[in-house]
């Protein structure tokens, strides 16, 4: 059955741009994953600016899509010629702006830059509403503060999934997620906050730009919306061998965030998930409005469909005990042992559960990037612990895991302690569960709640959009909550973890050391360079 809805043109892909893969995953007219294909990519530092260049961007998706290919050829025996619908995500935010003539005219800069600290504060003051670091409209005010020479020639600016959407298809659209990290969206209209537009233009008027900053904008579609279709120079673009035929569906391009939500079942209100990998966030729908605004602290973003959730984010999650595995890694194979990639990780990862229940006292840092969450401007990995601390590899391993969710805890406080939100359920996705027999304990010991991952996890964002494009294509007169439930999670095994007293007790004293060292990190920050 696979195999003729493959031949006959009615399979559905959705790619994403993860921060270190590029993943493409075919479902068939049930829903479930039956191929997929990668590419492995990591950004560059390049004058202080966290960046992927468009050729970088460009090989990495022909490369996981001609992965699919190969894929689907091994095991139907059948090319992948046409689709019935496809839908692309990305990591959310950052900045890529080009002019008239569809030119960048500055490298693209991601969401891990701390650069907009001014604009950031200058803008959420002028809404009173969080405007983070991240987002697109402070990349873009913090190049006006700077006095940047491109500002006067931006004609469009997008996200990533946007640009490559449009390469796709031509069109300059936006899902409501992906748009909710370039500028406020009014939850009333589902569009960017009309009045927010007022003052930005207000704000820059002195500058006398050519532009309003609407007609910077993509247009901004919900889940389920008619995004466009696949163009002949789009699906060469995507498939440079040609084989790949244009009329594809297009869903509207979303952000890493909503097709977390979307791949967890975490669209309706009192449902959250989290999703841990190379950074971390933490979306909860809300039933109702925030009492304040917490700049630096929470975002409040939309779902695909467009209600309310606030995302509480962290830049640093998994780099830094990845780099320490693979150091113990290199070490062991140079003793001569022989082991695979996700026996190094378990063996390592499971030693967790073995250590003291605080870490024994050791408190490292992974701040590879900088973390608003705590004030952090740029980043110094640090480790850090005292004469009498229980230096041991279980211990060392287990601080790894917990401070790769200190920051998120620090924002997590803010809506459970604070606002009092409620919810039904967390689910988790992300290379932090792989080892689930130790990422989900460890995660419910953090957030003080009970944590699920459904057998689909593994799948994560790319499976998300191919949902949202599968639910652009038959979701007609349903609502996304709805059809998900019915088409996609109906069968979902689900494995949930109680928090364990004692491991949240033992993640309060780690965070509380956590909290106190925090000048230690600030003082690495100031002086290393």
């Amino acid at each position: 059955m696979t195999k003729d809805e493959i031949s006959a043109g009615k399979a559905v892909v959705g790619i994403e741009f993860g921060s270190t893969r590029i993943k493409a995953v075919l479902i068939d007219s049930t829903n479930v994953p039956v191929a997929s294909g990668a590419f492995d990519w990591e950004n560059s530092l390049v004058d202080g600016i966290w960046t992927y260049s468009l050729d970088e961007i460009h090989t990495g998706i022909t490369t996981a899509f001609a992965n699919l290919k190969k894929d689907v050829q091994e095991k139907y025996g059948v090319k992948l010629t046409k689709l019935a619908a496809m839908g692309i995500s990305a990591m959310m935010h950052g900045y890529l702006a080009f002019d008239k003539g569809g030119n960048l005219l500055v490298p693209f800069r991601t969401w891990r830059n701390t650069i907009t600290g001014e604009a950031s504060k200058k803008l959420s003051d002028l809404f009173d509403y969080p405007i983070p670091e991240r987002w697109s409209i402070a990349h873009l005010y913090q190049a006006v503060l700077n006095g940047e020479s491109h500002v006067k020639d931006v004609s469009f600016f997008t996200t990533l999934a946007g640009y490559a959407h449009w390469m796709l298809s031509g069109e300059k659209v936006l899902g409501v997620g992906d748009a909710s990290g370039m500028f406020p969206i009014d939850d009333a209209t589902g569009k960017f906050n009309a009045e927010f537009v007022k003052k930005f233009d207000a704000l820059v008027a002195d500058k006398k730009f050519s532009w309003k900053i609407s007609d910077l904008f993509p247009k901004v579609l919900p889940a389920g919306a008619d995004a466009g279709r696949l163009t002949a120079e789009g699906a060469k673009w995507l498939d440079p061998t040609g084989e790949l035929e244009p009329g594809a569906l297009m869903a509207p391009p979303e952000g890493d965030a909503g097709t977390g939500m979307v791949a967890t079942n975490s669209v309706a209100a009192r449902t959250g998930n989290v999703s841990a990998g190379t950074s971390v966030f933490a979306m909860v729908v809300l039933e109702k409005p925030l009492s304040k605004a917490y700049s630096g602290k929470i975002d409040i973003v939309s779902t695909p469909d467009g209600k309310p959730a606030a995302m509480a984010h962290a830049n640093n999650c998994t780099g830094e005990y990845d780099k320490w595995i693979n150091l113990f890694g290199e070490a062991a194979k140079l003793l001569g042992a022989d082991f695979s990639k996700g026996k190094l990780y378990d063996s390592l990862l499971e030693l967790a559960l073995k250590g003291d229940k605080d870490c024994g006292g050791l408190v490292p840092f992974n701040y590879i990037s900088g973390e608003s969450m705590t004030g952090m401007e740029s980043g110094r990995p640090l480790f850090v612990r005292t004469q009498k601390a229980n230096f041991t590899l279980p211990n060392f391993i287990r601080a790894q895991l917990f401070t790769s969710l200190g920051a998120l805890r620090t924002g997590m406080d803010i809506l459970f302690d604070e606002e009092h939100v409620k919810l039904d359920r967390l689910t988790g996705h992300g290379g932090f569960f792989k080892t689930a027999s130790v990422g989900l304990p460890v995660m419910a010991a953090a957030m003080h709640t009970p944590v699920s991952a459904l057998s689909t996890a593994g799948e994560g964002g790319p499976w998300g959009m191919a949902l949202l494009a599968s639910f652009t294509l038959n979701g007609k007169n349903q609502s996304l909550p709805d059809w998900l439930d019915k088409n996609a999670f109906a069968s979902a095994k689900v494995q949930t973890v109680q928090p364990d007293k004692a491991d949240m007790d033992g993640f309060n004293a780690f965070f509380a050391n956590y909290k106190k060292a925090l000048p230690v990190e600030r003082a690495a920050v100031d002086n290393l360079d």
